[in-house]
């Protein structure tokens, strides 16, 4: 394996490390040319000067560097906690808007500020935020975590937020495209299915991806099927991430894949299939979380052609300024 200056590009793998710092396995993983990305978890963190020196020697393994992130959206879903500042849940700022709709688009931008501040300062890249699915009050996964149950409220709040971490010099990741708000199973461990038409759904619950436009610089699709659409999951669909989220919706950015190694995702098959299946319904970069030794399978396994577009996507995810 070539050391890191001679690496010009990254690969569509992003994968995870199961400690506070780095061990030969995951150094040799991190230095597999299909690796293009690392998330972090709560498991990675105990204190802000470790979490710098984690994401400093990840950096540090090649060049360009890998891409770094974490979910870290606020409420339940904070993977940081101790010296970090606490983000309410975003149904605060939908309950906010209720009553001060510019207090809440104040606050939106405040807290968007402060989360890429504090991550960037840290080694991280990007959050895995805004969530964008609808509070429709029935998907115990999604819950606290939406804005609202209004798209146009939604749409509103979360294009402040972006404007927050823009400001802080970070990139966004609407989330779970089309919406994961109205399906009632939580794909971390089953199937969701929502039976809606495709004309509901786009009219409310995709809708914030379409008017964010390009204030939106990345997207996750939901490991949600809808049956009126296509027979896969969103995440696996043609129809949905090509036909949909690209022409019809004009979507210009990077596409990330939901966790493969979540139950709903099983749908595709084994490991490598499941990945070969999102790149190929137009996936950019895939999630592969938890499992050590299925990245490896994956890494070993899957065969990717480098996209036209794929450098420049990626880089409009790495931090400005």
């Amino acid at each position: 394996m070539k050391t890191n200056s001679g690496y010009k590009a990254r690969g569509p793998v992003v994968v995870d490390v199961p400690g506070t710092a780095l061990t030969d396995d995951d150094r040799r993983r991190l230095a597999h040319p299909l690796v293009g990305g690392v998330i972090l978890f709560a498991r990675n963190f105990a204190s802000k000067a470790q979490l710098a020196q984690l994401t400093g020697e990840i950096r540090a393994l090649r060049s360009p560097h890998l891409l770094v992130c974490v979910d870290h959206e606020g409420g339940r879903v904070q993977r940081f906690r101790d010296g970090f500042t606490a983000i309410p849940p975003m149904r605060e700022l939908g309950r906010l808007w209720d009553r001060d709709p510019l207090a809440a688009c104040r606050r939106a931008t405040e807290l968007g500020q402060t989360i890429g501040r504090e991550l960037r300062d840290a080694g991280v890249d990007l959050s895995f935020t805004p969530v964008l699915d609808l509070d429709h009050g029935q998907s115990g996964v999604i819950g606290d975590r939406a804005f609202h149950r209004d798209a146009r409220v939604v749409t509103l709040l979360a294009k402040s937020l972006n404007h927050g971490l823009l400001l802080s010099g970070m990139a966004n990741c609407g989330k779970h495209f089309p919406g994961h708000g109205w399906a009632h199973a939580d794909s971390h461990f089953a199937l969701p299915v929502d039976e809606r038409s495709l004309k509901a759904i786009l009219a409310d619950d995709a809708a914030p991806y379409g008017w964010l436009g390009e204030a939106l610089t990345a997207v996750m699709p939901a490991h949600v099927v809808y049956p009126a659409v296509d027979a896969v999951p969103a995440g696996f669909s043609r129809k949905w991430l090509r036909g949909i989220l690209r022409r019809r919706l004009g979507f210009t950015g990077l596409v990330f894949s939901d966790d493969l190694t979540m139950e709903a995702a099983a749908v595709a098959g084994g490991i490598v299939e499941r990945a070969q299946a999102a790149l190929g319904a137009g996936c950019d970069m895939v999630l592969v979380c938890n499992q050590p030794a299925v990245a490896d399978e994956l890494l070993a396994g899957l065969r990717w052609r480098r996209p036209r577009a794929f450098e420049s996507r990626l880089e409009r995810l790495l931090p400005q300024g």
